[in-house]
């Protein structure tokens, strides 16, 4: 049973981690599409951000979809970065893995801000491992809520977060990647 868990948790990764598409132009378009729709969805609830964003080194929009089932959990997004002051385009992917206590289905949204050079830089070229995290969140369509405000986690850095739909209750120690999606870039 434990493998059955373990390898439906990793499919959903592999197949998360691919944008819609049949082709290149077609992945481009609909990450392009979810930027577009998380920007106006996070300058809606935190009007502030606007500023933020257009005053930045640099951000990168990411969905994310997340299944936790006992004590395996993993998700798998894609997304884009835009350097500010170059003017260039990174599509990118994303990874996560998980242990602890948890169950849940979970589609929720990232917003990274870069104030600092040298951490866009880093995270564009070597991507990023963050780890550790709570979770409580039920939402489907207008209905239910989760945590939707601004984090940093590094100085230079802030994150905004907020769920999509799902249904996530858990407690665990989990690593998530960053990389370019070499097929798109």
């Amino acid at each position: 049973m434990r493998n059955l868990l373990a390898s439906l948790t990793l499919l959903l990764v592999a197949t998360a981690c691919t944008a819609p598409g049949s082709n290149p132009s077609q992945k481009r378009s609909s990450i392009e599409s979810m930027a577009t729709e998380t920007l106006q969805e996070l300058y809606r609830r935190h009007p502030e951000a606007r500023a933020r964003v257009q005053a930045s080194e640099g951000y990168a929009v990411f969905t994310n979809k997340q299944v936790s089932v006992l004590f395996v959990g993993g998700g798998g997004g894609y997304g884009v970065a835009r350097d500010q002051k170059r003017r260039t385009t990174t599509y990118m992917r994303m990874g996560e893995g998980s242990v602890g206590i948890g169950l849940g289905l979970k589609d929720f949204r990232a917003v990274f801000v870069f104030d600092d050079r040298e951490l866009f830089d880093e995270f564009l070229v070597h991507g990023w491992d963050v780890g550790g995290e709570a979770d409580a969140a039920a939402k489907s369509g207008e209905d239910g809520g989760a945590a939707s405000a601004a984090a940093s986690v590094r100085k230079g850095v802030k994150i905004y977060q907020f769920t999509e739909s799902g249904l996530a209750l858990r407690a665990n120690i989990a690593g998530t990647r960053y990389w370019p999606y070499d097929s798109l870039n």
